[in-house]
């Protein structure tokens, strides 16, 4: 690897320490320099959007000036690269990462550097024997914007440099450069088409325009598109899809709940496979509520044609589905992969599905989907924003802001449909097909028309802004289809230990309680830890919040809660008291599964105390994973789930963290659990010393006299079961008791109330 002393110098060095700074291979300023309008077979920078392009995302919140400025704070690094090449196109100019900075503590990237693609200069010398003499494009520009990692786990801007050396691109001319060259997933379906009619990339770009409404709209340029055309014929699976195949196969004849399909010929791009192993078809059993179909790596500078499916764990990491490689992007292909899908996973239909815009999967979804929710990413709406409203973000610097808090900030439907027609009135937008088109299935994107379904994210205005990628630093721009297993494997694995690292941080860290409340000591002994987090988070916002009655009708009182300070935030709680049963205007509990702070702002003044059951989902809870599974049979696994390592496994791993919980209650009921534990140790081991066969009793002859003869041990074990038996059943008359108890309370309440009520009648007559 080359740099150049220059880079370096220009680099500000931050806070060293322990950490190590690295550089791009192609983001030096010693490579060869490449004209912005040459031959790319990418059509755009690789740079800009590479290994974290799958990353959690989003745009800069609350901010209205998309002027870059120092101290500037982004949510990610990828969201710092985003708002810059944005910028960059309203400009016009096209940027590339270049240096980062790593920590030597954990690996991380805390430090990245974003600039001006004509920064630098090309390297002269015997080293550069390119055949043909490209355009010298590289011409030393000091423009950038350097943003490191804070504590707090935001980026800001630590160093920006706003002036060019060179001349900008004019508006018309900005669709030329890398940077913002890109076939978006609608217009590689289009192309696909017309190709396949036997189209050529003239007459393909020609209604490309047509329907873009001009070339400034459509994305990319001639060059792109006969790339994409030519990369299309030529994608095959090659001597990598054989490998792929039969690593299948062994997997499947390794393990009878491995499930596999293949659809077409691999000889040409007609193939497809989908797979998914025992664990993701487990998971999907406890965590199949809602599920994303991740294909951002079917985008055109991707090797491989990949794309899982997945959904949120309990402890709202990302979990897998199974995995497709799609040759064929037919809508044909894409029902094949949905039904081989729901096969796999036992002909269970998911509550949601969260899929990119693409006219082709929209279909697709329709025909095998049709009860289930679809959702588009607003991060792809949003990316393909940017391509479809160039003109206006460049002419309306605020535009972008405004159209994003239409969006994330609005809080009801009413509130959404007059945003949007003053957007369109005060930007004069009428004429915008890509607007009115997305204004057509704002129901599939827009999060105030999504409220009432569940998918699974903490919150509402902020989730969705990415695809849920569980491959994310695992698969990138560079990965093909050779290694491909190979980095499958290291995610599976990665994601596996992160799991493990959660369920032993839930069991043996106590969290710290923020108040004496039962509900929050009661959800502290349920939730898992992060999940628990979240639900304190809004327990404890309640002490902001006041619930007023704003209408009783006896059974059924509504309630009005506002933040002290913000009445004119209101939201709306309908609590039924019989029932105790509430529903907020927010939805926060339906599309998250964690009641909100209005409902437990009313729990608080009702003096319920503790969460009702229905409050409580079961896949957000430590034991989410507890039990047997729902139906093995129709899963497809075998009779007896102990056949699947996987099933083995993880049966076992449920029942040591019960033990464990019980285990710790007293000094004697530990001291029983470690004799127990140190007796199956010696049976676990005598197991494996004797092969797969059922255990005899093989302690010698002598240690079963001493057994025998050594009656002590048992029968101190025999009291101590006594003992806990008794304190079981005092527990159990305890509880008998309160029960009885708070029955006595909520009839007295109800007599209460309806003394009250009878009151209000007496006053109105």
């Amino acid at each position: 690897m080359f740099f150049s002393l220059q880079t370096v110098m220009e680099f500000e060095p931050l806070d060293i320490g322990n950490d190590v700074i690295e550089y791009d291979d192609m983001g030096n300023s010693n490579s060869n320099g490449e004209d912005d309008f040459d031959n790319n077979p990418d059509g755009y920078d690789h740079h800009l959007l590479d290994d974290d392009d799958n990353s959690n995302t989003s745009h800069l919140n609350g901010e209205s000036n998309l002027e870059p400025y120092e101290g500037m704070e982004f949510d990610s690094e990828q969201a710092s690269r985003i708002f810059y090449n944005s910028y960059a196109r309203r400009i016009g100019f096209s940027t590339r990462v270049s240096v980062y900075q790593r920590s030597r503590r954990d690996g991380s990237i805390i430090c990245r550097q974003i600039v001006c693609s004509r920064e630098g200069f090309r390297r002269e010398g015997s080293e550069n024997k390119s055949k043909r003499q490209r355009t010298i494009t590289r011409v030393g520009c000091k423009a950038q914007m350097t943003v490191k990692k804070q504590s707090s786990g935001k980026w800001a801007v630590s160093k920006l440099v706003k002036e060019h050396n060179h001349e900008l691109v004019p508006p018309d001319k900005v669709h030329c450069l890398r940077s913002h060259r890109h076939v978006s997933g609608p217009a590689r379906s289009l192309i696909d088409t017309l190709q396949a009619a036997g189209m050529g990339p003239s007459g393909v770009m020609s209604v490309l325009i047509k329907e873009s409404g001009g070339i400034n709209n459509v994305g990319f340029t001639k060059v792109d598109c006969q790339n994409y055309m030519s990369s299309s014929r030529q994608r095959t699976l090659g001597s990598g899809g054989q490998v792929v195949i039969d690593y299948l196969k062994q997997m499947q004849a390794d393990d009878p709940s491995f499930f596999c399909a293949f659809q077409g010929n691999f000889d040409n791009s007609t193939g497809n496979i989908f797979w998914a192993d025992a664990n993701s078809r487990m998971n999907y059993n406890y965590f199949g509520d809602t599920v994303t179909f991740d294909t951002t790596y079917r985008t055109n500078r991707y090797r491989v044609p990949f794309a899982p499916f997945t959904g949120w764990n309990h402890h709202g990491q990302p979990v897998l589905f199974g995995c497709a490689l799609l040759l064929n992007e037919s809508e044909a292909s894409f029902v094949w992969l949905f039904e081989s899908w729901l096969t796999a996973m036992s002909g269970h239909h998911p509550i949601s599905i969260t899929t990119d815009q693409d006219r082709i999967i929209r279909s697709a979804v329709a025909q095998v989907f049709p009860g289930t929710r679809h959702r588009f990413c607003k991060w792809n709406v949003f990316r393909e924003a940017q391509e479809k409203l160039s003109d206006v973000y460049h002419s309306h610097p605020n535009f972008e802001a405004e159209f994003h808090r239409c969006i994330n900030v609005i809080d009801s439907v009413d509130e959404f449909e007059s945003c949007w027609d003053s957007l369109f009135q005060r930007y004069n937008l009428g004429n915008n097909e890509w607007l009115q088109s997305m204004y057509s299935v704002r129901q599939q994107w827009v999060p105030v028309y999504l409220r009432d379904t569940f998918f699974g994210e903490m919150s509402i205005t902020q989730g969705s802004d990415s695809i849920n990628s569980y491959f994310d630093g695992y698969i990138n721009a560079s990965t093909n289809i050779h290694v491909l297993i190979k980095q499958y494997e290291k995610a599976i694995a990665s994601r596996y230990e992160k799991e493990v690292k959660a369920d032993y941080d839930t069991v043996n860290t106590k969290p710290i309680l923020k108040t004496p409340s039962p509900m929050e000591k009661q959800a502290a002994n349920v939730y898992t830890r992060k999940i628990f987090m979240k639900f304190q988070d809004e327990l404890f916002e309640t002490l902001a919040y006041p619930a007023t009655i704003a209408d009783d009708t006896g059974s059924e009182i509504i309630y009005r809660v506002a933040k002290f300070g913000e009445e004119h935030k209101a939201h709306f709680v309908k609590f039924n008291v019989f029932e105790r049963k509430a529903s907020c205007s927010c939805q926060m509990f339906e599309f998250s599964g964690i009641i909100c702070r209005h409902i437990l702002a009313v729990f608080r003044v009702t003096n319920v105390l503790t969460l009702p059951p229905h409050y409580i989902l079961k896949r957000w809870t430590r034991n989410a994973k507890s039990g047997v599974l729902l139906n093995d049979r129709i899963l497809g696994l075998p009779s007896n789930s102990q056949e699947s390592s996987a099933a083995r496994y993880d049966n076992l791993r449920q029942e040591v963290i019960k033990y464990v919980e019980e285990g710790a209650e007293s000094t004697h009921i530990y001291d029983v659990a470690m004799d127990a534990l140190r007796e199956a140790a010696k049976k676990v081991a005598a197991a494996k010393k004797h092969g797969s066969g059922p255990l005899q009793n093989t302690l010698p002859i002598e240690s079963q006299q001493l057994q025998f003869c050594s009656v002590d041990p048992d029968k101190k074990i025999q009291e101590l079961t006594v003992e806990l038996e008794c304190a079981s059943q005092r527990c159990e008359a305890y509880r008998v008791k309160l029960l009885a108890v708070l029955k006595d309370m909520e009839e007295q309440k109800l007599k209460m109330l309806v003394k009250v009520q009878n009151v209000k009648l007496n006053l109105k007559g």
